[in-house]
């Protein structure tokens, strides 16, 4: 019974000892929201059907796009937390370059939101029993919907990337190595945007997929340093939120 008190006794004291830093507790949430912002991935097969020519004529469930319109929000929301996460970290490296990385979040997750929704309108549409007089209106609202993933998921990641790599370049809050694929997977990835924009390549060619491999690999790595490994210690504690 002495022998299991003790232990007890230790164990608290070790706990007590060693509490969790609001440093670490920042990038363990921001490693966290980063990792979510990858339940969206199984879209890719979950919106196939629902952009067809004669959805909205079909019959059968309706599921799949309602959890990937759900997976999206997820993202969406995700995306913003990691940028107010970071924000009482990367403002002590450049204030205004950390604001505008969460003013960009906030854009692209607009465009999220609103991509969601014209999807949701060709559920709506097919829902209501509407006929062969919606068919352009669905067909419409697909191609919205390719436009704004374009600009939400190309131009707008390539910006807040290129804004977080240099701010984590800048502070060596994680090692620059990683930094650097931020840093160069940015403008990789904006490229793309381009080319695709203006028909150099199409939205889902081989050459747009492979531009925004980096950018995948920079925040998916970024999460996971975040979560195994936090900040560099090396450096001061510059926040002190999520206390």
């Amino acid at each position: 019974m002495k022998t299991i008190t003790n232990m007890a006794w230790i164990t608290t004291t070790s706990v007590q000892r060693f509490p969790m830093s609001a440093q670490r507790k920042t990038s363990l949430a921001a490693g966290v929201l980063y990792l979510l912002t990858f339940v969206s991935i199984p879209t890719l097969s979950l919106y196939g059907h629902v952009k067809g020519p004669n959805y909205i004529l079909s019959a059968g469930p309706d599921t799949s796009v309602i959890i990937g319109g759900v997976l999206e929000i997820i993202v969406a929301l995700a995306g913003i937390a990691t940028a107010v996460v970071l924000f009482p970290v990367l403002k002590k490296q450049d204030e205004r370059l950390a604001l505008g990385l969460v003013a960009a979040r906030i854009l692209e997750s607009g465009t999220i939101f609103v991509g969601v929704s014209f999807l949701l309108s060709i559920v709506t549409l097919r829902q209501s029993g509407a006929g062969t007089e919606a068919l352009g209106a669905s067909h419409a609202l697909a191609i919205l919907y390719d436009r704004i993933f374009l600009l939400g998921q190309s131009f707008m990641p390539a910006l807040c990337d290129l804004l977080l790599g240099y701010l984590l370049y800048q502070s060596r809050l994680v090692p620059r190595s990683l930094s650097l694929i931020g840093l160069l997977g940015g403008p990789l990835l904006l490229l793309g945007y381009i080319a695709v924009l203006f028909g150099f390549i199409g939205q889902h060619d081989p050459l747009a997929m492979i531009s925004a491999i980096p950018v995948a690999l920079f925040e998916f790595s970024l999460g996971i340093w975040l979560v195994v490994k936090g900040f560099n210690t090396t450096f001061p504690d510059p926040v002190t939120v999520l206390r």
